[in-house]
């Protein structure tokens, strides 16, 4: 999937828009690449001399690989929006610095009315480098 259709199936963009390249999709499952910069804005200070990837910029790469998934799965149409409504279990393994491509596994596991129970996983070199359970729901364009 090119980032065009990535942009086709979520309303993240530039400099949010956090996924390079989708691997592979199923019904209940995606993979996604990310390939972080040096001049990505969020490694700006973070830190000076050794910059390193914001654990929470982890956790939003595995929520917009969600997102893309949701979108096949999730009532909507023009204009839903994704919102993510909890991060639970986080744990982060490993460091990820620019010039790093992590690989992104998202799960969905369970589906209750509107919202959705997922599961992700950032790997780095083929090793755990976080993961989190989060919930999203699907939002109507008011």
């Amino acid at each position: 999937m090119s980032v065009e259709q990535i942009e086709a199936a979520i309303p993240h963009r530039a400099p949010m828009r956090l996924l390079d390249r989708l691997l592979s999709q199923e019904e209940q499952s995606i993979v996604c690449e990310k390939t972080f910069r040096d001049d990505e804005f969020f490694v700006q200070g973070h830190f000076p001399g050794r910059p390193i990837v914001p654990g929470v910029i982890l956790c939003e790469c595995c929520m917009q690989a969600g997102a893309i998934l949701l979108s096949k799965v999730a009532p909507g149409g023009p204009g839903v929006v994704p919102l993510a409504t909890r991060a639970d279990n986080v744990k982060f393994k490993r460091v990820v610095q620019p010039g790093d491509t992590v690989r992104l596994e998202v799960t969905l596991n369970e589906r209750v009315s509107n919202a959705f129970f997922l599961t992700g996983r950032v790997l780095l070199d083929g090793k755990l480098a976080a993961r989190l359970d989060f919930a999203c729901t699907v939002s109507a364009p008011e």
